[in-house]
């Protein structure tokens, strides 16, 4: 194995085994409607609210949100699993009989039972090998982000899904990547 495959083994086993929030990305680049699970979502800044993701050049999802000017993106939880397993499986149909969607009053189409989200506006692309970097100035939150229950996170590692919930006593308790799996340090 050369030095460029050992490095490449390492990054998928390092990433692998480093837990990653999990979103859903909608969006209409004017040929209809298009979804997708993402786990690369990160915060750039707060004035103004900016975050960036990774879209694939594998993934004709993500290059189809990659021609939106505006998306919309939402903060999944354990209880929206389900659908971000569905917006993560290739050729499934994410806005089909059965599947509860909705368009905002701009055009964006979005998944109204994700209690919290926010429409978008791409503000910058960088291209790398394989893939885009995309950032987005947060224009539009949810109605209802105050009230949303504050159910498990839905976090993806190790190709599963997991929920993250906080600690009962965290002075007290050991620290646990998440509570039903293992303990850390």
């Amino acid at each position: 194995m050369n030095a460029d495959e050992m490095v490449a083994k390492a990054f998928l086993a390092a990433f692998r085994h480093h837990p990653a929030g999990v979103a859903i990305l909608t969006g209409d680049p004017g040929d209809g409607p298009v979804a997708l699970t993402i786990s690369s979502l990160i915060s750039v800044g707060v004035e103004p609210p900016t975050v960036a993701f990774s879209l694939s050049d594998s993934s004709s999802s993500a290059k189809a949100l990659a021609r939106c000017e505006t998306l919309v993106v939402h903060f999944v939880r354990r209880t929206n699993m389900q659908l971000a397993r569905l917006c993560a499986t290739s050729g499934s149909v994410r806005f089909g009989p059965g599947v509860e969607w909705d368009r905002l009053a701009t055009g964006e189409p979005y998944y109204p039972q994700v209690e919290t989200w926010f429409r978008a506006a791409i503000r910058g692309k960088l291209a790398s090998p394989g893939a885009c970097l995309a950032t987005a100035e947060l224009v539009e939150s949810s109605p209802g982000w105050r009230d949303a229950p504050q159910s498990e996170t839905l976090v993806y590692a190790d190709r599963a899904w997991h929920g993250l919930r906080p600690l009962a006593d965290p002075i007290r308790a050991p620290l646990l990547l998440w509570p039903d799996d293992s303990a850390t340090f």
